[in-house]
């Protein structure tokens, strides 16, 4: 899992007026290590200017398409996605770590469910991806999205979404929340927070009949959304969430507890790809991956900055401090899991696992 693959770009379009959408190649023999669940996502890599860059990005193709796609929106100051607008084009390779990510839930063809989706911008790719495929695996469940844009011109899939509410018109509801384009009814202007999400609830979606959530966009509107729902009664553990970009600083902030620790050093063990590799570092002054990475070993990773969940991996040894987590759940950090970008070591030897997924 944690290896890059060199794959050649297939094809792009253009989405909406910033965002561009990339369809990869996948060879034979890679079929299978690049199948995909709906949600998840893609790490790719590339040298621009000199420097290695990393970058997450959604897959939005739906697992029955057959096609790997991915949508890259161009930030004003994103160097991987400026650089992805000028140069990916049909032929030219780039490296692409296998799909990852748990924002999904499993699906079954004899499910009668309600699904629900809150997202904002490009928050929409993963909840694409979910929509379509869930669309077609379960005949009988039906989809709710509630997606906030500035104005339909800056909608990202706007004629997709529009042409799967025509076609599933008893099982696709689709509401548009603007920011900058009135609309006429009053509820579907603004942004979605905490109070657009109560009324959306007391108008239009009933939590009673709600199955599973799904939450995608910024941090703020993320964490508005679903400590909504939980107070109108929506079980927690009916809410999936995943952020785009948060708004704490990726520098990493570092707790108290390791200093009062009197050795200030670790002996740590690495498992990776069936092979174990041991190093010592300082408990205070890097994470496990930036001490890892110092160390000449190629641990995964992308956002550094808690976000997404490249760097996974599971404590078998020993105890960390994790910083910022905004990609694991509950049940996650139970079993032993934890962000390498974001784990400082709290005992004077740790043993972390690469290769455990569950």
């Amino acid at each position: 899992m944690s290896a890059f693959h060199s794959l050649s770009v297939h094809s792009t379009r253009i989405e909406a007026r910033d965002t561009l959408v990339v369809r990869f190649a996948v060879p034979d023999d890679l079929r299978e290590v690049f199948h995909f669940t709906q949600g998840q996502y893609l790490t790719l890599r590339a040298q621009i200017e000199n420097e290695e860059v990393r970058r997450s990005y959604s897959i939005c193709s739906a697992v029955q398409d057959g096609t790997l796609e991915v949508a890259i929106k161009k930030i004003s100051e994103g160097l991987f996605s400026n650089w992805a607008a000028q140069h990916l084009r049909a032929g030219v390779k780039l490296d692409v770590m296998p799909p990852m990510g748990k924002f999904f839930t499993p699906l079954a063809t004899e499910n009668k469910k309600h699904y629900l989706a809150f997202c904002a911008g490009s928050g929409i790719t993963p909840i694409f991806s979910i929509i379509k495929t869930t669309l077609l695996t379960e005949p009988q469940s039906r989809l709710t999205l509630v997606y906030g844009n500035r104005a339909s011109s800056t909608m990202i899939f706007r004629t997709a979404l529009s042409d799967l509410k025509d076609q599933y018109m008893d099982r696709f509801n689709f509401i548009n929340v603007m920011t900058r384009e009135q609309q006429d009814a009053e509820l579907f202007n603004g942004r979605i927070n905490a109070e657009k999400c109560q009324s959306l609830c007391q108008h239009w979606i009933n939590l009673n009949d709600i199955d599973q959530t799904f939450i995608c966009g910024p941090e703020q509107m993320t964490e508005e959304v679903a400590s909504t729902l939980v107070k109108l009664g929506l079980d927690k553990s009916k809410i999936k969430t995943e952020l785009f970009g948060t708004q704490t600083s990726t520098k990493t902030r570092r707790t108290e507890s390791v200093r009062a620790h009197s050795d200030t050093h670790c002996e740590v063990t690495v498992v990776l790809d069936g092979r174990q590799f041991t190093f010592s570092m300082e408990k205070d002054k890097q994470s496990v991956l930036e001490a890892g990475l110092s160390q000449g070993l190629d641990l995964r990773y992308s956002c550094k900055g808690g976000v997404c969940s490249t760097c996974r991996c599971k404590v078998t040894e020993g105890k960390v401090d994790m910083d910022m987590n905004y990609a694991l759940e509950d049940y996650e950090i139970a079993r032993g899991f934890v962000l390498s970008c974001q784990s400082f070591p709290a005992t004077n030897t740790l043993t972390i696992d690469f290769d455990q997924e569950n």
